[in-house]
C-alpha cells in the first residue's frame, strides 16, 4: 500500500480552515486522526475503530500512514494491519455511553438508603 504520510511538524487549529496538508492525516481525505507528533499517533492508532465512514480501502491507506508516522516518531505497533486495530467502528457509542451512565445512576444506592457499618 502507497503511503499518503509526509512528516509535517508545525501543528495547526483545530478549525475547518486547518493550515494542516492533507498528507498529514490517517485518513486524508476525510482529514481525520492528524500524525504531527508522537502523542497524535499513539492517539489515532487508539481511536482507529471509532472512525465512521470510511471503506475498507481508505482504513488500509489509514493504517499504512500509522505503519508510516509510527517508524517516523520510534513508536513500536505490535498490529500488523488494519483489521488488528479494530474492524468495527462504533457509530453508536456516545447513545450507549449515555445509557450506561444513566445504569450507573440507578445502581448507586443514594446516601439515605446507605447502612452505617460501625
Amino acid at each position: 500500500m502507497r503511503t499518503s504520510w509526509q512528516p509535517h511538524e508545525k501543528h495547526g487549529t483545530l478549525t475547518a480552515k486547518s493550515d494542516l496538508p492533507d498528507s498529514v492525516f490517517a485518513f486524508p481525505k476525510q482529514r481525520k486522526e492528524p500524525l504531527t507528533d508522537a502523542r497524535h499517533v499513539r492517539n489515532a492508532v487508539a481511536r482507529f475503530d471509532q472512525i465512521t465512514g470510511v471503506s475498507d480501502g481508505e482504513r488500509a491507506q489509514a493504517f499504512a500512514n500509522l505503519k508510516k508516522a509510527a517508524k517516523y516518531y520510534d513508536i513500536a505497533l505490535s498490529e500488523a494491519s488494519w483489521q488488528d486495530l479494530g474492524a468495527h467502528p462504533q457509530p453508536h457509542r456516545k447513545e450507549s455511553a449515555r445509557k450506561a451512565a444513566q445504569t450507573r445512576k440507578k445502581a448507586a444506592p443514594t446516601r439515605s438508603k446507605r447502612r452505617k457499618s460501625h
